[in-house]
């Protein structure tokens, strides 16, 4: 992939129905700010509903489905995926994921 090509991803569908958008770029709140990756922290967007994983990260916890989370870690996202049952469609950025008792990283 082009360094200047901005990725979209789309959009993710948990089996439980949950969905959200996950975006990492040069334009995104996320580490590091770059469109290639791998990230240590992406950007979600707009989730169908109240994540008790994801509201720390969320630009206005006021309201949780109308908002933005930036720099959310990568240890997060899978967290957020796996209590709703696991990834059922979408695509996720390459995310780097580092566990927060040992800082050990691992691409996923």
């Amino acid at each position: 992939m082009s360094v200047s090509h901005k990725p979209h991803y789309s959009e993710v569908c948990c089996l439980d129905g949950f969905h959200m958008s996950v975006q990492a770029s040069e334009t995104h709140y996320c580490e590091p700010r770059d469109n290639i990756g791998p990230y240590d922290s992406v950007e979600i967007g707009y989730p169908s509903m109240y994540d008790i994983n994801l509201i720390q990260h969320a630009e206005d916890p006021a309201a949780p489905t109308e908002t933005i989370y930036g720099w959310v870690p990568g240890y997060v996202v899978r967290m957020v995926i796996d209590s709703h049952g696991g990834m059922e469609s979408g695509e996720l950025p390459p995310l780097i994921y580092k566990e927060p008792e040992d800082g050990k990283e691992t691409e996923v």
